[in-house]
């Protein structure tokens, strides 16, 4: 595609306006995100760490997701530097992989529904120095979902210009009923706010009900503490589930880098079976039984146990997953275990 007549700056086929001439405003929103100019090679997000949680692959446009709005709509490509032979992050492989058009980087530090170590902040302090000795305009966001106040530090701490989180998670203290979170660079965190409400708008626009904001705040106050009780029920486990002869992840008394504990349980039945248990020993629905089936998202069938008193607060007893190899369950455990 040549060159727009107004401009002498080359572009590359992917960006040229004429291959999505209505999406010209998006592309301005996405490269002003990004703090970088259109005519430049700069539309494209990598994620570091393997594969992205399943949910949001139909967010990325991996799969499923045409014309209703996913980064590949926007023009925007996507790429991921798989993990290393261990299950760890492949040093050697980013070491070169931030190319000219890559604009943002996405660490994901808890494991997902991935086989994998999560990631430390060491790691994730290594990692974001690589990448900027790539390219230092290249932006950085860690999805910090499951780390919060597990560690001494947060990446922003070490360099990352945006995290972002759930406060029915680690730093809702299981009292947060609802809510997520952004936290970073002054200007990523406003063009966040935009785009969820609108350009000019940002956070200036919308309500709480107080007594969610006094649960919020209350659940942040709390937070460290429930995630300590959290760590200390997957060292439970792990000790436990690896004694049996199960494979588990992390590693028994190895150092915690979230609160999730995986353990692979070989098929589906046993999967199944984990899950009627623990939904079984919680304070809500003990007698409900789980029943595995596709949920929106996901692109296998998914198993969940969750009794809770605040619907998706999985700090306080739960545990789920994917129905596919190799049928591993991840917990998410509190100091009721």
């Amino acid at each position: 595609t040549p060159s727009s007549p107004t401009s002498s700056a080359p572009r590359p086929p992917s960006c040229a306006p004429s291959s999505f001439p209505a999406r010209t405003p998006s592309l301005a929103l996405c490269s002003r995100y990004c703090g970088l100019d259109t005519r430049q090679l700069l539309l494209q997000l990598l994620a570091v760490a393997g594969p992205p949680y399943d949910t949001l692959e139909e967010v990325i446009g991996i799969r499923g997701s045409d014309n209703v709005g996913s980064l590949k709509d926007f023009g925007i490509t996507y790429r991921e530097v798989p993990l290393a032979a261990d299950g760890g992050l492949d040093w050697d492989a980013l070491a070169h992989a931030v190319r000219p058009e890559t604009g943002c980087a996405l660490i994901q530090r808890s494991c997902g529904y991935s086989w994998r170590k999560s990631l430390g902040i060491d790691d994730i302090r290594r990692t974001i120095d690589l990448i900027k000795m790539q390219n230092p305009n290249c932006k950085v966001m860690v999805d910090n979902c499951y780390g919060e106040f597990v560690e001494t530090s947060e990446p922003p701490m070490v360099g990352a210009d945006l995290i972002a989180g759930s406060l029915i998670k680690n730093p809702g203290g299981t009292i947060a009923p609802c809510g997520g979170y952004v936290a970073g660079k002054k200007d990523l965190v406003a063009a966040a706010a935009a785009r969820l409400s609108a350009p000019g708008l940002g956070v200036e626009f919308g309500s709480a009900p107080g007594h969610v904001m006094r649960a919020m705040f209350q659940g942040l106050f709390l937070a460290p503490q429930m995630v300590g009780e959290a760590v200390k029920g997957g060292l439970l486990i792990a000790e436990v589930m690896s004694a049996k002869g199960y494979r588990v992840q992390p590693l028994p008394r190895a150092p915690r880098h979230d609160i999730v504990q995986a353990v692979e349980l070989g098929n589906r039945e046993r999967l199944i079976a984990f899950c009627e248990v623990v939904q079984q020993t919680c304070p809500v629905g003990s007698f409900i039984k789980p029943i595995a089936g596709e949920t929106p998202g996901y692109a296998s069938e998914v198993i969940f146990a969750d009794g809770t008193f605040m619907d998706g607060s999985t700090s306080e007893l739960s545990c789920d997953g994917p129905l596919r190899d190799p049928y591993a369950v991840f917990c998410q455990v509190s100091m009721r275990i």
